[in-house]
């Protein structure tokens, strides 16, 4: 009956693998797998070759053994640039330590200076300056303290002008040293008046200083006082021209200025040494003075003073002393009476 059929003995059955279709590509090891070939495809164009995937090698596990935490230890989760912010915070710690450290202090100042006024107007401050031993006859004559009576934003200036004052009178002492040097040297006439002016200057000047012009500047800043401002401008001013004729050094005057100092070196020259030091500190005095005497004036008027409230203090302070009314009353009783 098979030769009625189109279809072939079972014997005669042909491989299918082996039809030309087929083995023309498999037997060529330059051409993809049948899984990348399209039998289907009507291109002339040989199929794509063959590329062999290199297989990549599995993930290898981290040696590091997991951090273990408590159930009450938080979890770090890690975090982007942390140490920059720890720095800010602590930076930012440390300024409001520092502020609440200077808010302690001035609120400390101002419980002094409460302090100090519930004495009341009767009650006296117990004078402090200057600082003399207990056993010392002679007690001190002002009080003072800048960090209570003076104002901050004026505190600085007060201070260095009492470094100032200081200065001065440490540089009237070493003029006595090198007046007594010259003195050494030459024992004329010449020597002898400029060491006892020496000693005089430094006898008057020390004092006065303080009495005449850094009193009154501490005055002024504590009680914004048109009158003391005055007072300091008027004194201080002279000061300056003092300190400019030490500076020139006059032969006789006692002071051991560059005429002096230069005249000195022909005679003995470690006494000229010494002298032209000593010029050398009035030098820096006068330069000193002239500052210090610009910053206070800029001082003075950004305050309310003013040469009528200067006289009117003037007048006040006079009025209210018990001396010159006293004065005031027996002057207006014998004018009553001889009328």
């Amino acid at each position: 009956m098979s030769k009625y059929t189109s279809f072939p003995a079972p014997m005669d059955d042909p491989n299918p693998f082996q039809d030309p279709a087929v083995t023309q590509h498999s037997s060529t090891t330059g051409y993809a797998t049948l899984d990348l070939y399209n039998p289907f495809d009507n291109t002339t164009a040989p199929p794509p070759p063959y590329e062999a995937t290199t297989p990549t090698a599995p993930p290898v596990a981290s040696q590091t053994p997991p951090s273990r935490t408590t159930p009450t230890e938080p979890r770090n989760y890690g975090s982007y640039n942390s140490q920059p912010v720890v720095n800010a915070a602590t930076a930012e710690l440390q300024r409001k330590q520092e502020e609440l450290e200077r808010k302690a202090k001035e609120l400390e100042r101002r419980e002094r200076e409460l302090e100090s006024h519930s004495l009341g107007s009767g009650v006296s401050r117990q004078n402090n300056w200057p600082p003399l031993p207990s056993f010392c006859p002679v007690g001190p004559c002002f009080y003072q303290d800048i960090d209570l009576e003076i104002t901050q934003h004026f505190q600085r200036t007060v201070t260095i002008m009492y470094y100032f004052w200081m200065f001065c009178s440490c540089t009237l002492l070493f003029n006595l040293v090198s007046s007594l040097a010259m003195f050494c040297v030459e024992s004329d006439k010449t020597g002898g008046v400029g060491l006892g002016l020496a000693i005089l200057w430094t006898l008057i000047f020390t004092p006065c200083s303080f009495v005449c012009w850094y009193r009154p500047v501490y005055k002024a800043f504590r009680s914004d006082s048109s009158f003391n401002f005055f007072v300091f401008f008027f004194v201080f001013f002279a000061q300056v021209i003092v300190s400019v004729i030490m500076t020139i050094g006059i032969p006789g005057w006692g002071f051991s200025g560059w005429i002096v100092s230069l005249a000195a070196l022909k005679a003995s020259v470690p006494v000229g040494v010494i002298m032209m030091i000593n010029a050398i500190l009035f030098t820096a005095q006068v330069a000193m003075g002239v500052f210090m005497l610009k910053k206070i004036h800029a001082l003075y008027r950004q305050t309310d003073a003013s040469f009528q409230k200067a006289q009117a203090e003037f007048a006040t302070g006079v009025m209210s002393n018990q001396a010159v009314r006293q004065a005031a009353t027996t002057a207006a009783h014998g004018a009553f009476t001889g009328a």
